[in-house]
């Protein structure tokens, strides 16, 4: 996957990217990527070997005047430095008044604006000085990256930028080996990864430098850890990148659990949802292996029967969300449920409370195979038949929320591009709609009777 579809860039950006392992290549990448109508600056040094990768490298000196550059706009990269210094071959970072200068000017022309924040020596891992990073306030986005081939090195400075900081933030002594603990523990830190970073922009760590099988198991384990305090974690490798799949691996974002229990379900003498199946009702299954699955947040849709269930799920840390129009069909719950996640969430699991014996596993391997294609709609295929539950990418939101009917998500499926999941046991997928389907269900045997 290229950069720009990972980071979902649609619209003008204004980026900051700040840490190190592979900073300036990301930078370069996503501008070349972005087309022809990029500014790319920086508020810190830059090599000067680096500027030979913009398009057009402008020289702001004192006096400069940004009104005879507009022209060059819209050509590719065009790269706004300072002075080139006479000692390490560096050229000088832009102070806040010119930085100011090209956010109007890349509004003014509609242009993507990507700012190198961060000085790291070419080094895979940094804690920040006292005085960095410089990033500016206007940014929409912040990424922060780090290069995993740290890992297994010793804590020096040989392999580290600013030993001291990173030490304290870290926990670690002088020499010890680097470990993923302590990485995302210092990228997580207030004064480490996530500082100066704005309220109002997106937090977004890089982990550059994954190229082994093995450093893929790693990062997709920091993902998750990182994704306490990070809005999108992605996976990058430029070793393995090629010109039509580009170099991300794989990314990570808050996958939400949305469990459709608002129905009446009468025929049953008692709500679907509650129907006992070892020892628990149905939803409380349900709710139980979405958590355990890390979907987060999860929400369970209540419409005909409310209290009950609220009940049964009272010491699970789930959302209520009420749908009032329940009896219009089940496409109002799915509408209901997306109108209530937050703008970070990447996508979402919409699960049916008469579905108890959903395994975990299923919703592992639906989240990671939506993190490496970024799916508008992935679902689970057995006997040549969909099922659910259906992981919905967040560029769906908006068309779920306009549902109508009673035919759930599925009415926009022959819209959109399907990515099928196999899956060999049909017995895990089906649901329950007549009383054959529960006594099915009960003869079940299940290997993980705990969800």
């Amino acid at each position: 996957m290229r950069l720009k579809e990972a980071l979902r860039i649609e619209q003008p950006i204004r980026l900051a990217l700040v840490g190190a392992g592979g900073k300036s290549t990301t930078l370069f990448t996503l501008g070349k990527e972005l087309g022809q109508s990029v500014i790319l600056t920086a508020s810190t040094h830059l090599a000067i070997e680096e500027t030979k990768l913009a398009d057009q490298h402008v020289v702001i000196e004192q006096g400069f005047s940004y009104d005879k550059v507009k022209s060059l706009l819209g050509m590719g990269i065009t790269l706004f430095t300072g002075k080139a210094t006479e000692r390490d071959f560096r050229v000088a970072g832009l102070g806040f008044e010119d930085l100011q200068k090209l956010w109007h000017l890349a509004e003014e022309k509609e242009c993507h604006l990507l700012v190198e924040a961060d000085g790291s020596r070419r080094l895979p891992v940094k804690a920040p000085a006292d005085h960095e990073p410089p990033i500016p306030q206007w940014v929409d986005m912040v990424a922060v990256s780090v290069g995993l081939s740290c890992l297994g090195k010793p804590v020096d400075d040989e392999h580290v930028f600013r030993t001291d900081n990173f030490l304290k933030l870290s926990g670690l002594t002088q020499g010890q080996i680097l470990n993923s603990e302590a990485v995302v523990k210092v990228l997580s830190h207030e004064n480490g990864g996530l500082k100066n970073i704005p309220s109002t922009a997106k937090r977004v760590a890089i982990l550059n430098q994954v190229d082994t099988p093995a450093q893929h198991e790693t990062a997709v384990a920091m993902a998750d850890e990182l994704l306490e305090v990070f809005d999108m974690v992605l996976v990058n490798s430029y070793k393995m990148a090629t010109p039509e799949t580009g170099s991300v691996q794989g990314v990570y974002e808050r996958v939400a659990g949305i469990i459709l229990a608002a129905g009446d379900s009468t025929r049953y003498g008692v709500p679907k949802a509650l129907l006992d199946w070892r020892g628990k009702p149905f939803v409380r299954h349900v709710a139980e292996t979405a958590l355990c699955s890390g979907l987060s947040p999860v929400s369970v849709v209540l419409g005909a029967v409310i209290d009950p269930i609220r009940d049964v799920l009272f010491d699970l840390p789930v959302h209520f969300v009420i749908n009032e129009n329940w009896a219009k069909g089940q496409s109002t719950s799915v509408a209901k449920g997306i109108d209530s996640l937050k703008d970070y969430v990447g996508g979402a699991v919409v699960l049916m409370a008469d579905q108890p014996q959903i395994p975990r596993e299923l919703i592992h391997s639906l989240r990671e195979i939506h993190s490496t294609t970024l799916a508008p709609i992935t679902t689970p295929m057995t006997q040549g038949r969909r099922s659910s539950p259906v992981l919905m990418d967040r560029k769906m939101f908006d068309e779920l929320k306009m549902l109508s009917g009673d035919t759930g998500g599925r009415s926009i499926f022959n819209k959109h591009t399907v990515l099928n999941l196999p899956w060999n046991n049909p017995d895990d997928l089906f649901d329950i709609d007549t009383p054959d389907d529960y006594q099915r269900l009960l003869n079940l045997r299940v290997d993980n009777p705990d969800g």
